[in-house]
């Protein structure tokens, strides 16, 4: 019994290691960025210059963080699609899908979009008042949130 303690526990930190060992983050510098990326942000952003773009692989997975002049933040998948915006104000009304728009403007009036999000079943914006409201892929409302 007294053999297998040392085995159990080199495996464990290995494990441990290798689990830990999968995340890395990468800032990426701007002439490595990928073109859909500032394609975006010139067209949806123009007036915000990109500050920083960081290459996050974790497993399987890798994302790209980009943060704004002006306090935005978006998040694009492996794809190099947008999934996620954060905003410290109003965001553009060209980033938000036009069916989500017309709900948000016509049943929270004077009240606006600070961020947006997709997990790949659902859509959810942010409003100023805190409010997050969810919608479905198609943009059709399902409930509020918060």
């Amino acid at each position: 019994m007294k053999t297998r303690t040392p085995i159990l526990l080199l495996s464990v930190f290995f494990a441990i290691s290798m689990l830990t060992s999968c995340e890395k983050e990468t800032v990426l510098p701007a002439s490595e960025v990928p073109a859909e990326i500032t394609t975006y942000v010139k067209t949806h952003f123009s007036d915000h210059k990109i500050l920083q773009v960081i290459k996050d692989k974790d497993g399987f997975t890798k994302t790209y963080d980009v943060i704004l002049e002006g306090g935005f933040s978006l998040e694009f998948d492996r794809k190099l699609e947008i999934i996620e915006i954060d905003g410290s104000s109003r965001l553009p009304d060209s980033v938000i899908p036009a069916k989500i728009l017309d709900y948000v403007n016509q049943n929270y009036s004077g009240i606006y979009i600070t961020d947006w999000e997709t997990d790949g079943k659902n859509q959810q914006v942010g409003l100023e008042n805190e409010l997050e409201l969810e919608f479905n892929m198609s943009g059709e409302f399902l409930r509020i949130d918060g």
